[in-house]
């Protein structure tokens, strides 16, 4: 799961990104509300972490330019603000939960669980997000379309970063299997994600994530 925390107590920062990456989650940080948008707009993410008083621009605003934009991506406010028109207004936003300051972190641990207990089985390569579950393949919020053959394709390589996949095994996803065409059929590829695919000499081709 790849999260973006947005908090400007460095300290605190630091602290719930360790933490969480302990967790095993894959953590970015903001601790000024425009920095968000930088973020998601190279990069897709499965939740927020969203302190509220950040400055130049709160967090309460921050998700409801999210969610205007059409972002669905669900979020969880962390804040020392405790009145009862704070609370609702994270939720009338479309938060999914409200945790006060100070907090446990395990406490942060324990609602990410409780509410996230899908199998997250998303595959991640630079700006690129793939879910092998669905067959859907996104280069920052962007839907990419691939072919079938396509597809298989980066399946293989994608499954297997930093590990060599012969042509043979590529070529079994092709209708006329030839060497020509898989170079072919990678260079497509390469050319749709942006990516680089590395051709090993006699070997086959590799995606390597460095």
């Amino acid at each position: 799961m790849k999260i973006l925390l947005l908090e400007d107590d460095k300290i605190l920062c630091d602290s719930l990104k360790d933490f969480l990456e302990l967790e095993g989650y894959s953590v970015d940080t903001a601790n000024r509300g425009p920095e968000v948008f930088d973020l998601t707009f190279t990069k897709q993410y499965d939740l927020y972490i969203l302190d509220v008083n950040v400055p130049d621009l709160n967090g309460f605003d921050v998700l409801a330019s999210l969610k205007e934009a059409g972002d669905e991506t669900p979020a969880i406010y962390i804040t020392a603000l405790t009145d009862i028109n704070s609370i609702s207004r994270g939720f009338e936003i479309g938060a999914e939960d409200y945790i006060k300051k100070p907090f446990d972190p395990e406490e942060l641990i324990v609602r990410i669980k409780s509410k996230y207990r899908q199998n997250d089985m998303t595959i991640y390569y630079q700006d690129i997000s793939y879910d092998p579950a669905n067959k859907t393949v996104k280069k920052g919020s962007e839907l990419i379309s691939l072919g079938e053959v396509q597809l298989n394709i980066f399946h293989a390589l994608i499954s297997q970063q930093n590990k060599v996949v012969d042509s043979y095994t590529l070529m079994d996803f092709l209708e006329q299997p030839s060497a020509n065409a898989l170079r072919v059929n990678i260079a497509k590829l390469k050319n749709k994600l942006g990516i680089e695919i590395r051709n090993i000499r006699s070997q086959g081709y590799m995606i390597e994530n460095l």
